[in-house]
């Protein structure tokens, strides 16, 4: 992969932060946009925007099959038998509030249990315990070691009480571990037991196939793999659907609607309900192109070139820890850390204005696992395809210049 000429199709990553070129390494929580993606936008808009399914106009009909084409581009993209397995949402929040609201309240109930990781995300945590709360279920975690890594004897010993649903993440936005899924999903199917996959820092950087993963339910969001905010995907087992009522009711989920009650309309329409964002479904597929043509297998492998330098670097700093597994292979591209006693927002802060590097502080929405690893917070350099050693490297003299701020000569 040419990184100068990648870095090139982002103009974002041409400016400056104060007077220092921009080094971004924020991409966990959200990626930078290529110029096509943001030309596709423009083109919608400019040619084509209207609403979709039943206006009977020439815009109408244009806006109807770009959306269309757009779902079977991100269905194959993530290996779905049919693009009507995916539904288009907001993000991989909305994703999981679906799941919890349309499949969780028809088949969860008291006495159930829930049963996540103590690495989860809490948009992968809160749906749960609201809906744990609210029926009376029980919500149970898998318990990580201290290198991040799942425990598998306690994942085998809980999955075999039979729990209602297995919720974990596919890899970890704090840790980098990146879950055998596969191989999870294969225990829980001994025991029925549902399994839904949060996706949003897997899709983006690995080549992902959900019915080779054997998963129910798969997550993910369009802008943290080069798309716009405000859109996303949810891939549902069509099997599933059968199991699902309805998630947000009113125009355009329906089919027809009489005083005595609705008939909603067939998956996918069930779950757009309003006008969707159309834009942000062409945007998605682009981002999907764009991506194809580096190759997910480039993608992965530039990842873990740029992850193995910065492991190495970053291990050479004083008084530097890095939390998740030793194992570059067994990780993604974000290397969460912390700095002697110099809390991670002052790090955070000393980068960007003395380097212009954007970087990730706090608890990354992932407290449970702070807390059972006993730190507040923590620094996190997340990577994607358009950063190289180069940037691990102004990183690295960032991190001593904060070093020297705060005393240590």
């Amino acid at each position: 992969m040419d990184i100068k000429q990648i870095k090139k199709d982002f103009p974002i990553l041409s400016r400056k932060v104060g007077d220092k070129p921009l080094v971004y390494l924020d991409s966990g929580a959200t990626s930078q946009k290529p110029r096509e993606v943001i030309k596709s936008l423009e083109d919608y808009y400019e040619n084509h925007n209207a609403n979709i399914h039943r206006g009977i106009h020439t815009l109408g009909d244009e806006s109807t099959r770009l959306y269309q084409q757009s779902r079977k581009v991100v269905a194959d993209f993530i290996g779905a038998d049919d693009a009507n397995e995916l539904i288009f949402v907001r993000n991989t929040t909305e994703a999981i509030n679906l799941v919890a609201y349309a499949w969780g309240r028809k088949n969860i109930s008291k006495g159930d249990t829930i049963l996540l990781t103590e690495m989860e995300h809490h948009s992968n945590v809160v749906p749960w315990q609201v809906l744990a709360k609210e029926v009376g279920a029980e919500v149970e975690y898998v318990s990580v070691d201290s290198d991040g890594v799942l425990d598998m004897n306690d994942l085998d010993e809980k999955i075999s009480k039979k729990p209602k649903l297995l919720a974990m993440v596919h890899v970890s936005n704090f840790l980098g571990t990146i879950n055998p899924v596969r191989e999870i999903a294969r225990k829980a199917k001994k025991f029925r037991v549902r399994v839904l996959i949060d996706g949003a820092q897997a899709v983006p950087h690995m080549s992902v196939n959900v019915v080779d993963l054997g998963v129910d339910f798969y997550a993910f969001s369009g802008h943290k793999m080069l798309a716009p905010m405000g859109i996303g995907g949810l891939y549902i087992k069509k099997e599933v659907l059968n199991e699902m009522g309805p998630f947000l009711s009113g125009g355009g989920m329906i089919s027809e609607v009489h005083k005595s009650g609705p008939i909603f309309a067939r998956v996918p329409d069930k779950y757009d309900g309003g006008t969707p964002n159309v834009a942000g479904a062409v945007g998605i597929a682009m981002a999907v192109k764009y991506l194809s043509k580096l190759g997910m297998k480039n993608v992965r492998d530039h990842e873990k070139e740029v992850l193995e330098y910065a492991k190495e670097e970053l291990s050479k700093v004083g008084g530097l820890k890095i939390y998740g597994p030793k194992d570059v292979s067994n990780r993604g591209g974000v290397i969460a850390f912390t700095l002697d006693k110099i809390h991670a927002h002052d790090v955070a802060q000393i980068l960007d204005r003395e380097m212009g590097v954007a970087v990730r502080s706090g608890h990354h929405c992932t407290m449970i696992m702070h807390e059972k690893l006993g730190v507040p917070a923590t620094t996190r350099a997340s990577f994607y395809i358009y950063n190289g050693k180069k940037d691990v490297d102004v990183l690295i003299e960032g991190i001593e210049k904060v070093k020297k701020v705060f005393g240590d000569k």
